[in-house]
């Protein structure tokens, strides 16, 4: 069973995948998932394509896979269709099936690089990632830098992938090019000490971001270094900032500043920082789901579940994974034991490739 400091896992920025390269022709990294998904297609006499995206869009995969195949019926753009099945199976965990699917929509190409083939190439890389099949995406990250100089994505994905792989100097190199082509991308600089520190190289990724502070701190807005004051662990000097910040960031800077104390070991007076940009009239999910994490530090595990649920209430959220993981671990601190089993069989359902959840299916089945 989880301890409370386990909970959960901060929403973080996002898997970071790669692309490839076909038909002698590269491409590069599209953006985040979720914000090129709905995009792209258009409305224009592809009905049952956009029914499908909006399946997707609701998680309700096999709905959209029925969405496509009437589509191919009715002659609507076959691209699209395979685009489209690719992310349903995607979102089921068929990684072999999307990639195939993805596949054979860069055959159907034109040989014109198109936004739709900077998509697919994304999401190929994606399902081969998620097969374990990294060689291949970075040698798609060889192609694309030794064509495009200026390919920042690509040097931090494919030091990513190092990272992972345990080869640290060939992450550093990656990673030193990365943050030498955008020197003031501190969201950047962030995520490299987060992989970084996931990989067991804490000090290596604080050394990139004491560099940073070491550089001077003119172009850093109070928030980013107070964010990168929290991750070098200066807590009282992060604290002064994010103080500062509290009405320039929104709820970004709160988070911060409510973590900052949780870690000085004062979980009251984060749940005062919460609370107070809470009941100011703001709405945010992620203030709501880390009020319920620091409620559950206190023991407050009705409190916490209210908080989770609050945070699930708000439409397009944008983290429901972790709320609806956050509320069952809060019913299982509140002994309810049958409560928490019935949505971790719907949540398994939904997110079937989780593999914390599987963990503790296994212990909700022993109770």
């Amino acid at each position: 069973m989880h301890t409370a400091g386990e909970a959960v896992h901060d929403q973080q920025a996002g898997e970071r995948y790669g692309i490839k390269v076909k038909n002698k022709w590269c491409v590069t990294a599209a953006a985040v998932f979720m914000a090129v998904l709905l995009s792209g297609c258009g409305k224009s006499a592809e009905d049952h394509i956009d029914e499908g995206m909006e399946m997707i869009a609701a998680l309700e995969y096999d709905n959209a896979l029925s969405s496509f195949q009437a589509a191919r019926e009715a002659g609507e753009d076959e691209r699209l269709i395979l685009r489209g099945e690719g992310l349903a199976y995607m979102g089921k965990t068929m990684y072999a099936e999307a990639a195939e699917a993805f596949e054979k929509t860069l055959d159907l190409s034109d040989g014109r690089i198109g936004a739709l083939d900077y998509d697919i190439n994304y999401y190929l890389a994606t399902a081969y990632y998620k097969q374990d099949e990294k060689d291949k995406a970075i040698a798609v990250y060889n192609a694309i830098t030794g064509l495009e100089k200026g390919a920042c994505d690509a040097y931090y994905l494919r030091g990513v992938i190092y990272a992972e792989q345990g080869k640290l100097e060939e992450a550093k190199a990656d990673f030193d090019k990365a943050i030498a082509l955008n020197s003031t991308d501190y969201d950047r600089l962030i995520d490299i000490y987060g992989v970084l520190a996931s990989e067991g190289y804490r000090e290596v990724g604080q050394e990139y971001l004491q560099a940073a502070m070491d550089a001077g701190t003119k172009n850093m807005t109070n928030y980013e270094k107070g964010r990168i004051c929290y991750y070098l662990e200066d807590y009282e000097n992060a604290r002064t900032y994010l103080e500062k910040a509290r009405d320039e960031s929104g709820y970004e800077a709160v988070l911060f500043l409510g973590k900052t104390y949780e870690t000085l070991g004062d979980n009251n007076y984060a749940i005062s920082v919460y609370n107070t940009y809470l009941e100011s009239g703001n709405t945010s999910p992620q203030v709501l789901n880390q009020l319920g994490l620091c409620k559950m530090q206190t023991g407050d595990y009705q409190g916490a579940l209210t908080a989770f649920q609050t945070a699930m209430n708000i439409e397009d959220n944008g983290m429901m994974q972790t709320l609806k993981m956050n509320e069952i671990i809060a019913y299982e601190y509140l002994g309810e034991y049958k409560q928490a089993a019935v949505l971790m069989g719907s949540y398994l359902k939904t997110y079937p490739d989780d593999q914390q959840a599987q963990r503790e299916n296994t212990f909700l089945k022993s109770r």
